[in-house]
């Protein structure tokens, strides 16, 4: 059957385009330019995008089959091809998916190329840990900087480096690691995800009629979210349309927020540089929030030089004034944001409506002890609460073994950790003991260490960590913020997650330090124990029926009715690791993102005095909060006995 068979649908006074206003009518509409839409936070993007792919099927423009449409997430691709199923019975053979999906598909036609099957396997994250600790162990190589080895592999990929390529230092003991690891998942018939991509780019470059093949299969090509490309995906693209022609990427500039993961922001603002015959349109009305807040987001991302430049509008009412609210430590400013949401729930807003969002995960524990001590009901989104993230589980835990040695639970937790040979054979024999003497694991692991039974190794390792544990309990003078500290200098917990260099290792840092600030409040570990076990054990919310509280990062495509911003200040939003490394413009970014997530209220709060890393802090405010235009926000007088405002 022939295109020219395809029986032509004229759409013009159909419902499909009828709904569009005119910028997204011009990007739907819009095929014969290589076409950027630039689209603002809250101007239906995705609507725009299902919208394209059943206008040009519906008018005969492709075959679904010559249509492919890329996604960043499965939930995305998924979200996708609901909307596209009910505009257009052409969407199941549509190529929609994410990058790595259709890549992998691509390659599960050509992997003999590269020299690999087609049954290969896909590893996860895991498995390329353990394949970079066994080349570790072989090499003699302490296995603790292998999380750190496994990002930076992870991260030469995303950026196009293959183990062969002579941009790499050849002499760097990560590079070197990089190409036996390379080898060892070849030899398994195995691939990464950074993999999927990066073969289909090497096969391409290598069997160019092959990619001819792709490009006169792939008459349109859509590209969701193009801010947050690499620059293996943008290879991959730029490969598959050299000239640009029937390319639509669909992104806004201004939330680029995600460099630290490899995205490159230049991607998309060297898109007229890139591709032939260019347009682009501008979605900037906005269906989402208020006038009052996006007055605040357009003014404060327009302090941005490296941009494509837009200012989204609202045909709404102005509503509420953004609120910003100074307050004196972080504990005040913790009640205030409780405190509000309060009033808001007695005014008729639900809890599910409001969000807290924050710079870093480790801010969240002010907030959810001061939600606990209200009985607000509140869910951390992206993440774990505070006191169930596994590295303060463990300290915890250690802290609750010294308090109680019969604590067989939290003996179990941390004798191993971290690592000290402890297997699951030496466990099961604690075990035996402790139940045949009706007594607790600790005790147990005591009397088998003193029968002289155990390995020399293991006999060593248990020593010290008794030593360790009955040491401290013989100093009556110590706080539990200073068993804390022994406990993460001693076992060397701290030094591992420093040796790892990584984002997540940073991030368990952060919440550790976060944790000797919280146990500076308590004289004695009884007092703690005790406050921790109704931290946890608080009551358990429906997911509906919660105030939602995450990180900036983790709110992006999410929209609340009301959006609490808080610490706004130097060094923690913009975060101090962005002003050293001069990345400023993302952190606006951020605060743009986290500001246009609110519909109809926006409380943007900072602290003058905040205890950070255990110590407290004069705080200068945001240079954010200056670059807030003055006609679309109030300062705050907050007085809590009253639970009035003033302005």
């Amino acid at each position: 059957m022939s295109m020219n068979a395809i029986k032509k649908v004229n759409l013009e006074n159909n419902d499909m385009l009828s709904s569009l206003n005119p910028e997204q009518y011009e990007a739907v509409t819009t095929l014969d330019k290589a076409l950027l839409v630039l689209s603002g936070a809250g101007t239906g993007k995705t609507n725009v995008l299902t919208t394209k792919i059943a206008y040009i099927i519906e008018n005969g423009y492709a075959f679904p089959s010559q249509i492919l449409a890329v996604t960043f997430s499965n939930r995305a691709a998924r979200e996708m091809k609901e909307r596209l199923l009910r505009l257009t019975t052409g969407a199941n053979n549509v190529w929609l998916g994410t990058f790595h999906a259709i890549c992998a598909r691509i390659l599960r036609h050509h992997a003999n190329l590269i020299g690999m099957s087609q049954n290969f396997t896909i590893i996860d994250a895991d498995d390329q840990l353990k394949v970079v600790r066994q080349i570790l162990k072989e090499s003699n190589i302490d296995k603790k900087i292998a999380t750190g080895i496994v990002a930076k592999i992870s991260r030469w990929k995303d950026k196009g480096m293959t183990s062969k390529d002579s941009r790499g230092n050849a002499t760097t003991l990560e590079w070197r690691i990089y190409k036996i690891y390379q080898e060892r998942i070849a030899s398994y018939n195995s691939v990464d995800f950074g993999d999927l991509l990066l073969y289909v780019v090497e096969i391409f470059e290598k069997y160019p009629d092959l990619l001819q093949e792709y490009r006169n299969k792939f008459k349109y090509i859509l590209v969701d979210e193009y801010q947050d490309t690499n620059t293996t995906q943008y290879m991959w693209l730029r490969m598959l349309s050299r000239t640009g022609q029937g390319v639509c990427c669909v992104g806004d500039d201004d939330q680029a927020i995600y460099s630290w993961r490899g995205a490159d922001v230049g991607n998309i603002l060297r898109f007229e540089k890139d591709f032939q015959n260019t347009k682009i349109v501008r979605l900037e009305r906005n269906y989402r929030s208020e006038g009052h807040i996006l007055g605040v987001a357009s003014s404060l991302i327009a302090h941005n030089e490296n941009r494509l430049g837009k200012a989204i509008w609202t045909e709404m009412d102005l509503g509420e004034k953004v609120i910003v609210q100074r307050t004196y430590n972080g504990f005040e400013e913790a009640r205030f944001v409780a405190e509000t949401i309060g009033l808001l729930r007695q005014k008729g807003m639900k809890y599910e409506e409001m969000a807290v969002l924050m710079r870093a995960g480790f801010q969240s524990r002010e907030f959810e002890e001061r939600f606990v001590a209200y009985g607000l009901p509140y869910r951390v989104i992206g993440g774990l609460k505070f006191y169930d993230r596994q590295e303060i589980k463990d300290i915890v835990a250690y802290l609750r073994l010294i308090y109680q040695p019969n604590d067989s639970l939290a003996f179990e937790r941390i004798i191993n950790i971290p690592k000290r040979g402890v297997g699951a054979a030496a466990i099961a024999k604690f075990y035996a003991l402790a139940n045949e003497k009706n007594t607790s694991l600790y005790c147990a692991a005591r009397q088998i260490l003193e029968s002289g039974t155990l390995r020399p190794s293991l006999n060593s390792a248990l020593h010290d960590f008794f030593e360790l544990i009955e040491s401290i309990r013989s100093r009556k003078d110590l706080r539990p913020a200073d068993i804390a500290k022994i406990i993460l200098d001693e076992t060397g917990y701290f030094s591992i997650l420093h040796q790892e260099q990584t984002l997540e290792s940073f991030g368990k840092i952060e919440n550790l330090k976060e944790l000797l600030v919280a146990l500076e409040d308590f004289e004695d570990l009884a007092t703690f124990v005790e406050h921790i076990s109704l931290v946890v054990d608080s009551p358990k919310n429906s997911l509906e029926e919660v105030v939602s509280v995450m990180t900036l990062h983790s709110a992006k495509g999410l929209e609340f009715n009301a959006v609490f911003l808080v610490g706004w200040e130097e060094g923690v939003f913009p975060h101090s690791l962005s002003l050293k490394e001069e990345n400023v413009e993302e952190e606006r970014r951020l605060a743009y993102v986290g500001i246009t997530r609110a519909k109809k209220r926006a409380f943007i709060s900072y602290a003058l005095n905040r205890k950070i890393y255990n110590q407290w802090q004069s705080n200068v405010p945001s240079r954010f909060l200056s670059e807030l235009p003055e006609e679309h926000i109030c300062y705050l007088k907050y007085f809590p006995k009253s639970n009035t405002f003033e302005q």
